[in-house]
């Protein structure tokens, strides 16, 4: 029972990191209509703005994640403007596959500069945090603060602002929010930047909770994907909610097979979900 508890306690966890991303993911889809797979990429790229800000330049934590928010941001709405727009007149499909192969070419970037090494943040050390049974590391519950913070500004940037309506309103229609004054091309590349400026912060809080490495982002990128497919893809609240579902079901897949397996809930995920419930636990619309 106590294994069972500390599974459940570090799903918890795990989903809240996959959540930030997989939020980035499903509002891109929402706006643009295509899954863009370099988020696993952008996820790399913001990691290691913050690392340069925390380890280079010796700044704190908070100021490494709002570089790695920019950074990311910056990235995905370059490749965006200079290149998948271009891919769209192809269809969803061309976009995707330009997606990936873009996401490629900045895992190499990042490669070619920084090398294949592991690095690690600037952080204090610190005991463990026991509650009986449960075993919670500092750091993991400053990642779950900061991520419940990071998903209630999301909220609050879409309900509350004009800005955020809008891309709703072009989620929903965007010929009718043509005609109200938005405009669509303008608010879908804010959308890819706000989404992949997300996808940073979420690697950014993966790298804080073990190391980073070129690869950090594409070992997620699964398990975001399968997040947003199980919530819905284009849904906000399916996004976190497919991603508290995936983090518990992997960690208790390590618990009663080997790590090796972990990544094979994803594909069972979303074969599942394409099967039985394609639109998804929450629909397919943005909410």
């Amino acid at each position: 029972m106590d294994a069972v508890l500390q599974a459940l306690i570090n799903g918890i966890i795990s989903g809240t990191l996959l959540a930030v991303p997989a939020l980035g993911f499903s509002a891109i889809f929402a706006v643009l209509r295509f899954p863009n797979f370099a988020i696993g990429a952008l996820a790399t790229a913001g990691a290691y703005c913050a690392w340069v800000v925390n380890v280079g330049l010796g700044l704190p934590i908070p100021v490494a994640i709002v570089a790695a928010f920019v950074g990311a941001a910056l990235v995905g709405a370059l490749l965006e403007y200079g290149a998948l727009e271009r891919l769209g007149r192809g269809g969803a499909l061309m976009k995707a596959i330009g997606s990936l192969a873009m996401g490629m070419v900045i895992e190499n970037i990042v490669r070619f500069i920084f090398g294949n090494d592991l690095r690690a943040f600037d952080l204090p050390l610190a005991r463990d945090i026991v509650f009986g049974p449960i075993r919670v590391g500092p750091q993991q519950l400053n990642n779950l603060v900061l991520a419940l913070v990071i998903m209630a500004a999301v909220w609050a940037f879409l309900s509350l602002t004009s800005l955020g309506r809008s891309m709703r309103a072009v989620a929903d229609n965007p010929d009718l929010a043509r005609l109200k004054g938005v405009n669509p091309r303008f608010i879908a590349l804010v959308t890819v930047a706000i989404g992949s400026g997300l996808c940073g912060i979420g690697g950014t809080l993966i790298g804080l909770d073990t190391a980073i490495d070129p690869l950090v982002g594409g070992r997620v990128l699964l398990s975001v994907f399968a997040a947003a497919v199980l919530g819905g893809l284009g849904s906000i609240p399916g996004a976190v909610a497919g991603a508290f579902l995936i983090g518990i079901v992997e960690e208790f897949t390590v618990l009663a097979l080997s790590p090796a397996y972990r990544l094979a809930v994803g594909f069972i995920v979303i074969l599942v979900v394409l099967t039985v419930r394609p639109s998804g636990l929450l629909g397919s619309k943005a909410n």
